[in-house]
């Protein structure tokens, strides 16, 4: 029977680069140094799957050097679409080649995701994603359709974007992930997932889990993160998601509690039959 650890995630990315935004800024105001890396990152937490994701730092193609440091990894999904601040991904322009070429090589990887793909509240009602419904059904055909197995098309998901017209994208998706990116959201997970289930009845869905407050440049409460990881555990026991998703390695040596405690609670219950 699969263990619950089975069903969590890091979301891997580059050493150093939520320290530093492409202006040089500190902008999420993070302490110390980070030199852990994603593959180090699964490690500390004592997991074996990885969202490995591109930044502003990278890594670009070719992705050989990053995937060998994860290969003996359970499962791997590569971006297609890194984060926002990659622009080269805009405009229906991505890394899948990229991607269905790791998966040639390696058999970890099981798919691609699609990192801040729709766009701000601004934006919405003009441009609400980074790509057009054609770029992405074309993706998703090539995923489906890669020779060696079925690959999944995943996607980011923040909850201030629950409401936005963004069906057709939702529909082409094989698996959606959930963020709340301000940590004063987190007193609204039990609405915001119940929008999920309403709009992605048929998906796979996951948590995302951040162990800073991001989107308010502060550290995220220790009651904040414990609370956050138990409704989570709920929620795989309810059915409404498949598993959790941690951000990140980039985080997980500059000494913060939220971190150390979310170590000790998945060493605690990580054996538990799902």
């Amino acid at each position: 029977m699969a263990k619950l650890r089975d069903r969590f995630w890091i979301w891997g990315q580059d050493p150093g680069c939520h320290h530093l935004n492409p202006n040089g800024d500190n902008s999420y105001n993070l302490p110390g140094t980070n030199l852990m890396d994603s593959r180090e990152g699964c490690d500390f937490l004592g997991i074996s799957r990885c969202c490995r994701v591109t930044m502003w730092t990278g890594p670009f193609p070719p992705f050989d050097g990053e995937a060998e440091k994860i290969k003996d990894l359970d499962e791997v999904v590569w971006s297609a679409i890194g984060a926002g601040g990659v622009k080269q991904h805009n405009d229906d322009k991505s890394d899948l080649d990229e991607v269905l070429r790791m998966a040639e090589i390696y058999p970890n990887v099981s798919g691609a995701v699609l990192d801040d793909f729709f766009t701000s509240v601004e934006f919405a009602d003009t441009k609400p994603a980074r790509h057009s419904v054609a770029s992405i059904s074309n993706m998703r055909d090539r995923l489906h359709g890669f020779e060696k197995r079925k690959l999944e098309l995943w996607m980011v998901w923040y909850s201030y974007q629950l409401d936005f017209d963004v069906q057709d994208y939702i529909d082409l998706t094989d698996v959606v992930t959930l963020w709340t990116w301000k940590g004063s959201d987190l007193v609204d997970l039990d609405r915001h997932m119940e929008r999920v289930l309403e709009r992605a009845p048929t998906k796979r869905r996951f948590a995302g889990c951040y162990m800073w407050n991001y989107g308010e440049q502060r550290p995220l409460g220790l009651d904040d993160m414990k609370r956050q990881c138990e409704t989570y555990h709920d929620w795989i026991r309810k059915g409404w998601i498949e598993g959790v998703i941690f951000c990140s390695n980039c985080i997980c040596d500059i000494g913060l509690d939220t971190v150390d405690w979310t170590r000790d609670w998945i060493a605690e219950i990580g054996d538990e039959d799902v």
